[in-house]
């Protein structure tokens, strides 16, 4: 989900190969196998394939009610991942204790064929929650969401939006594909987004859209730590602290790829026990060698001993320009200021704001977002803004928008949707 190469932009996907010699051995297999889906895999508390897409109570179904609370692993290709043979995959996924798999169903307005509702049906005689993922990149958002949609109705347990770097900037876009997505799907299917892990980073980047009011319930950061260049630990305390403030629960997704050590694959997920009680998910089938497999199965340990979670908020001043402002804003303007621009930039209104927030809370009045000021404002039932819509009713004015300096409202996109990201901490991904 990072390297280029692994995202062919145009490709009509490849059919699971079952490769059994005849209706009865299909019949005596699935047999055998389906005593799986009524176990739970350890420590999941998860209940089995067809009872998870009951209607959740709020916008978010309880820890262990969801695909994403199992054990799991990502699909690019199925023919490279144990051949397409399905009981090959289900032994595998059986044997490391991964419960649910992530299968590839799209690439921009291209479905793959490999996602199929016989391949939905087999995975799950096996015991396995299937979920679709499909990687975006924003020009045509209504195509993409009704590729989105296909795949759900094909029998998906849940859908994950894969936007990366082609993304950046593309409010208005967002905003459409999630508008159409849960017009097609329905407001409580359970839908994640698996985007860049350091948000600081990616000023431009529509978390507030795609984990907005209305958007996905779930995040699953691509937190691969040896492709960043730094340690477990530290790819945890930096995505836990920028991310937590967008109220979905966090899934974190760890790398198989680039021969990483056994030892960071145990961290990697003793650190998720430690973050939130939660199981990882893997980037990817096709390129975990055997000795990470092995890995994978193998017990943990369970938390860190002695390691206490960071719980700290990223810190909002004067100044400050990016997603999190415009987050925060949100937040401000559904607090009962709702004549604040949404920009993202966090000039002398957003402060007075901040200000006026603060002394009606009896908190500290410093004009500063910080972790005091953000518990309250996440209290707060954020404004949803209609960026599409101020997109097609405003479309002469986004390059004057975009070069206003402070406080300023924007056509189509915050003024911040026009800065470039302080660097890449992972892949891009393909431009379109």
């Amino acid at each position: 989900m990072t390297k280029a190469r692994h995202k062919p932009r145009r490709c009509t996907g490849h059919t699971l190969r079952l490769r059994w010699p005849a209706t009865a051995a299909i019949l005596v297999i699935c047999a055998l196998l389906a005593p799986l889906a009524a176990q739970a895999t350890p420590g999941g508390g998860y209940a089995p394939p067809g009872t998870t897409q009951v209607t959740p109570a709020g916008p978010a179904a309880p820890a262990g009610k969801t695909p994403y609370d199992r054990h799991g692993m990502w699909i690019w290709y199925i023919d490279r991942s144990d051949g397409g043979s399905a009981g090959r995959i289900i032994a595998r996924a059986r044997r490391a204790h991964v419960g649910t798999v992530y299968v590839k169903a799209g690439d921009g307005g291209n479905y793959w064929s490999q996602f199929s509702s016989s391949m939905v049906r087999r995975l799950h005689a096996g015991g396995l929650d299937v979920c679709a993922w499909q990687f975006v990149y924003g020009d045509h958002p209504v195509a993409e969401a009704k590729i989105a949609a296909a795949a759900v109705k094909r029998g998906a347990d849940c859908f994950v939006i894969d936007a990366e770097g082609a993304y950046e900037g593309k409010y208005a876009a967002a905003d459409r594909y999630i508008r159409v997505l849960r017009s097609r799907i329905g407001r409580s299917f359970p839908v994640s987004l698996a985007g860049f892990p350091y948000v600081d980073y990616h000023p431009s980047y529509p978390y507030s859209v795609f984990m907005g009011p209305g958007g996905a319930q779930y995040n699953q950061p691509q937190m691969y730590w040896k492709a960043i260049g730094t340690s477990v630990r530290a790819v945890y305390e930096h995505t836990y602290l920028y991310n937590r403030v967008y109220g979905a629960p966090i899934y974190p997704i760890g790398q198989t790829y680039d021969g990483v050590r056994g030892r960071d694959l145990i961290l990697f997920r003793r650190f998720a026990t430690s973050y939130g009680s939660v199981q990882p998910s893997w980037w990817s089938w096709q390129e975990t060698s055997p000795r990470e497999w092995a890995v994978l199965g193998a017990r943990t340990g369970g938390r860190i001993g002695g390691y206490h979670p960071l719980t700290r908020q990223p810190r909002l001043r004067t100044g400050s320009k990016g997603d999190l402002v415009v987050w925060a804003q949100q937040h401000l303007a559904g607090a009962g200021m709702p004549n604040l621009p949404i920009t993202g930039i966090y000039g002398p209104r957003t402060r007075n704001a901040v200000r006026s927030f603060q002394g009606a809370r009896s908190l500290p009045v410093d004009g500063v977002i910080g972790d005091g000021t953000w518990r309250a404002l996440l209290r707060v039932r954020p404004v949803r803004v209609n960026w599409a819509a101020r997109q097609r009713t405003s479309r002469g004015r986004r390059a004057a928008a975009r070069s206003s300096a402070i406080d300023r409202p924007a056509a189509g996109a915050p003024a911040s949707a026009s800065l470039p990201a302080r660097a890449y901490e992972i892949d891009p991904g393909p431009r379109p």
